[in-house]
């Protein structure tokens, strides 16, 4: 399984908490999207993790920013898969990103609202906030490899699955960048 997260905001832990902090604990990959905020936090994801792919956020500190790229490429059960924060432009600017580095999905944080929506040739994915909502719902994603390609829901803190969706595999293969 694949978890996908941002958007932690912390300044000493994780701050995981029910389903959110059991998706990590179980998947294969986890993946921020950024803000994790200090190195504390960045190092108690490190722990919980057994592989950790991870971006830098507009409010992570320098520590941080010094360790996690801006944006990062890898695939993960026959997806490839686009990783940043944000950018400007929204939507628009998000998929032009993802299909820049070739990418089936772009995953990204920054709004603290889970989305996924399909267009513009990309899957954009936001898995929301699993700490500070800012007025959503707590969550974060996790996508599990199927026959052709990932079988992905929208996951409240507390285990609720708020949407289903399915991204299909791509012909390329990527490497980690």
């Amino acid at each position: 399984m694949l978890t996908v997260l941002s958007d932690t905001h912390g300044t000493d832990d994780h701050r995981l908490r029910g389903r959110t902090l059991e998706a990590v604990r179980e998947a294969d990959l986890v993946v921020h999207a950024g803000d994790f905020a200090t190195e504390r936090v960045l190092d108690a994801f490190l722990a919980e993790a057994d592989r950790l792919f991870a971006v830098h956020g507009n409010t992570d500190d320098a520590g941080v920013r010094s360790r996690l790229p801006e944006a990062r490429t890898f695939a993960y059960g026959g997806v490839r898969f686009a990783l940043t924060h944000t950018r400007r432009g929204g939507a628009t600017a998000l998929a032009l990103f993802g299909r820049e580095r070739a990418a089936d999905v772009v995953a990204f944080g920054h709004s603290h609202r889970q989305t996924v929506e399909a267009g513009n040739g990309v899957v954009l994915l936001n898995p929301g906030s699993h700490a500070e909502p800012r007025g959503n719902r707590t969550g974060h994603a996790e996508l599990d490899p199927a026959e052709d390609g990932l079988d992905g829901r929208l996951v409240a803190v507390d285990g609720d699955v708020v949407e289903r969706f399915h991204v299909p595999a791509s012909d390329g293969a990527a490497v980690e960048e």
